[in-house]
């Protein structure tokens, strides 16, 4: 008799071996974050050194870029390039938290490459000579460096809040099924309708890599003021994510006309967990006019529909949702 052996080579690349599609992986999804924050800063921070009279305002440069990177990068990563975004969805439940640290390097090597492409350019005009005042004009600062003289502890208290919102615009925009298409729009607006607002007192900050991007160029000043324009961002994606743990804890999801209590599976920010696939997998297919869970094997065992299904990141399967949960590998922490 003879024996055939199945490898993993036999398998199509992207394809499971149950069939289903593949999730991009860790690399891929962090790649895509650096590139979505490069179109961010190139296109916001650009707007803001070099914008005229006639030109859209920066603000709402800004805000559109966000709309376009969600939309062209969120069905692979999340659509983060944010670190206060990242961390918030990582409290909340909806990122795994192995994912954090390799987003946040690529958000930074991004939006770093992204400005220091704005600096050469500007470097190759010689009617140009003060090309750090540039950088400082649009770097975001307190006290002295601030617009309106807005001391720290007002700038520090308007960027958590600020923050907060719009990493809370994220997650609720993410989690509501009928709105998924229009929540780039969500947070591109709000980002924008945040920066107008914080233009006098911080000179619009919200976004650590936006606020790197400019200091690593600009006077010296911007480097040592870029601790709160880290530390009040992340603060407040931690209260939001905190906030949005609590409520997708206590969230009930519906099966077959009961409740029971949801729970999230899946990675919005494209990963799949390969043990639940494998299990679905295992699952013995059910007779026609059975219910799935009335199937031979299956125990009777209910499983939640969930609540949280992600936007961007729901992958075609055959048979089975693979990509169950909204923005995390994990849902609530397991």
């Amino acid at each position: 008799m003879t024996h055939h052996t199945t490898t993993a080579d036999a398998v199509p690349t992207g394809t499971a071996q149950d069939g289903t599609r593949r999730a991009p992986g860790l690399a891929a999804r962090s790649i895509a974050e650096g590139v979505g924050s490069f179109l961010v800063i190139l296109v916001g921070l650009g707007a803001t050194m070099l914008a005229t009279e006639t030109s859209l305002q920066p603000t709402l440069v800004f805000g559109f870029a966000v709309v376009a990177a969600m939309i062209a990068f969120g069905h692979v990563s999340g659509g983060h390039f944010n670190p206060a975004v990242t961390v918030g969805s990582a409290v909340a439940g909806r990122t795994d938290w192995k994912s954090v640290l390799p987003y946040l390097v690529a958000q930074v090597l991004g939006a770093v490459a992204a400005s220091g492409l704005i600096w050469l350019v500007l470097s190759a005009n010689a009617q140009l000579s003060d090309i750090g005042g540039f950088f400082s004009s649009a770097s975001n600062g307190f006290g002295e460096h601030s617009a309106a003289q807005f001391p720290l502890t007002s700038a520090f208290l308007l960027e958590v809040v600020a923050a907060a919102l719009l990493v809370a615009v994220f997650l609720g925009a993410r989690s509501q099924r009928g709105g998924r298409d229009l929540a780039p729009f969500a947070v591109g607006l709000t980002y924008a309708g945040l920066l107008s607002f914080l233009l006098p007192v911080t000179n619009g900050g919200v976004n650590p890599v936006r606020s790197t991007a400019s200091a690593v160029f600009a006077e010296p000043w911007a480097l040592q003021q870029l601790w709160l324009f880290w530390a009040a961002p992340v603060v407040g994606g931690v209260i939001a994510g905190l906030v949005y743990r609590s409520l997708d804890s206590g969230r009930p999801s519906r099966t077959e006309g009961k409740t029971v209590p949801a729970t999230p599976h899946g990675d919005s920010d494209g990963a799949v967990h390969q043990q639940d696939a494998q299990q679905d997998a295992e699952q013995p297919v059910a007779q026609p006019g059975t219910s799935q869970y009335d199937a031979p094997g299956a125990g009777g065992t209910e499983r939640p529909a969930g609540d949280a299904e992600s936007f961007f990141d729901a992958l075609p399967s055959s048979g089975h949702d693979a990509s169950r949960g909204d923005d995390s590998p994990s849902g609530p922490v397991r």
